[in-house]
């Protein structure tokens, strides 16, 4: 049976638009989870892997965890803090010295037990954190107090492997971070250090990926198995209502020297034990910025991060100088490249413009420029935003300054959007019932809390259910008045600060 044109030309069409169809199947504001593991992977994130909890980490992820590396990474090396390595095993009798410390971890701990055929004499553990497996050398290196400050730090992965929910960056089997481990011969040095480490955190989060955080303490009950106090950078999901620990930096105090007996003779000639600190920051950073910033077209990266910046996409109508077209895409980006930014052409024949632009606003890349016989003609070129779909034509002769002013204006208003949409989210209490209330309405409550441990585990039990239970979440520097006779929103007792509260990943 013959066809006739109009048949073939119909299925072409059916053809093009199926190739078209790049959209995600899920709505941000509607199935949050599975939208968020969509984005991930169409984004060219992630893939995920054949075994539970673990990801293979693509390109498009490892260009933005290079570039924060590459700025905490010279930022520590100005605090005199120099790079090591440690194996990634560790034995049971080490790993078990800190016993406060190992309960914390113990659920999480994954074992080598075989090797070969055969089973292991001794079983070896894959580090969760690297404290028990640096800290016998801290005894061995440091001897006297000109041995101080130690101040080492590790790039590496570890591996925790007990969980109920693994999600792509946010919880994962195992997963890349830094780890500063930093001894020193008085506990106002160490104290000195966490915050400052904190502060590195807080620019990650806020100079680099756009999302405001907040600065506080841990609770006891929260604070780092076996540490002396914690300190945290916390980000908030509102879509969720979860709080997100992003970063923290810990005062170990002399805990860990005492278990390890690392101990230096000070300058008096006594002997003294060392004040220790260690701090991190992960992957999970990446899942954040996700989360926070990605809408239902696909991820938007911040343009500090991305690691394409600038798409440049020809137009090339019917009849048009395809060829000069192409020429122009391509010196514009070499005029893009030469000026600092980070800038890519796509001239695949294979795929329409319309596919390419929703292909790299899946991608999250901040700025599309398109290039079109019209564009040619008035030596101008055509600019998108990936945050606000804003369109402007700028000529070819400023460029360089015009690009670099939206770049530098996307990174602001993507700071000031998550900024404004958290401060919706903020409600402060007074009352249980008010508490309840907020939690149920996915709020970051602020709260006068009375600073005890049992109450905080009794609000825990109060609270579980479905969506987990609440929990502090830090205790923040930035202290709101805290008027007299002010009670405890949970005991009734007299409240000691202002504390935020809610559900977490």
């Amino acid at each position: 049976m013959a066809t006739s044109n109009t048949d073939t030309s119909n299925a072409r069409k059916k053809e093009v638009k199926k190739e078209t169809r790049l959209g995600l199947t899920y709505k941000k504001d509607k199935d949050f989870g599975e939208w968020y593991s969509e984005v991930c992977v169409a984004g060219e994130m992630i893939e995920y892997y054949d075994i539970s909890g673990c990801y293979i980490l693509r390109p498009w992820t490892m260009a933005i965890w290079e570039t924060l590396q590459a700025f905490f990474d010279a930022e520590i090396k100005k605090m005199n803090v120099k790079n090591v390595y440690f194996p990634l095993f560790v034995t049971e009798n080490v790993l078990q010295k800190e016993k406060d410390h190992i309960e914390g971890f113990a659920p999480e701990v994954a074992w080598v037990t075989k090797s070969g055929q055969s089973e292991m004499e001794i079983p070896i553990a894959i580090r969760p954190t690297s404290e028990t497996v640096m800290y016998p050398y801290y005894s061995k290196w440091i001897r006297g107090h000109r041995d101080l400050p130690l101040k080492l730090n590790q790039w590496c992965n570890v591996v925790r492997w007990e969980f109920s929910h693994p999600t792509p960056f946010i919880r994962s089997r195992e997963f890349l971070w830094q780890e500063g481990h930093t001894a020193f011969a008085t506990q106002d040095e160490a104290d000195q250090e966490v915050l400052e480490i904190l502060e590195l955190y807080r620019r990650i989060y806020e100079e680099f990926l756009a999302i405001p955080v907040i600065k506080g303490k841990k609770s006891e009950l929260e604070k780092f198995a076996g540490g002396f106090y914690t300190t945290s950078v916390e980000a908030f999901i509102p879509n969720t209502g979860r709080g997100i620990q992003g970063a923290t930096s810990h005062c170990l105090g002399q805990n860990f020297a005492k278990m390890f007996e690392i101990n230096f003779e000070n300058e008096k000639g006594e002997k003294a034990m060392v004040w220790q600190n260690s701090w991190a920051y992960s992957t999970r950073t990446i899942g954040v910025m996700v989360m926070v910033h990605g809408d239902d077209k696909g991820l938007v990266l911040p343009p500090k991060v991305a690691s394409v910046q600038v798409i440049v996409i020809p137009v090339p109508y019917k009849d048009a100088d395809t060829q000069a077209i192409f020429d122009a895409c391509r010196s514009t980006v070499d005029t893009l490249c030469k000026a600092g930014f980070r800038a890519e052409v796509d001239l695949r024949d294979n795929y329409s413009p319309g596919w390419k632009y929703s292909h790299w606003e899946m991608k999250g890349v901040p700025l599309r420029i398109e290039i079109g016989p019209k564009d040619l003609a008035n030596k101008q070129v055509r600019v998108v935003c990936r945050d606000n779909g804003a369109k402007m034509d700028i000529p070819m002769h400023s460029l360089v300054e015009q690009v670099k002013e939206i770049l530098s204006n996307i990174q602001e208003s993507l700071f000031n959007a998550a900024k404004q949409k958290r401060e919706a989210c903020v409600k402060v209490i007074n009352t249980w019932d008010e508490f309840i209330a907020a939690l149920n309405n996915k709020k970051l409550i602020l709260a006068p809390w009375c600073d005890e441990e049992d109450v905080e585990k009794d609000v825990k039990a109060r609270t579980k259910g479905e969506h987990g239970a609440a929990k502090t979440l830090c205790t923040p520097f930035d202290q709101p008045r805290l008027p007299e006779g002010t009670l405890c929103f949970a005991s009734g007792k007299p409240a000691k600060k202002w504390t935020y509260w809610g559900r977490s990943y």
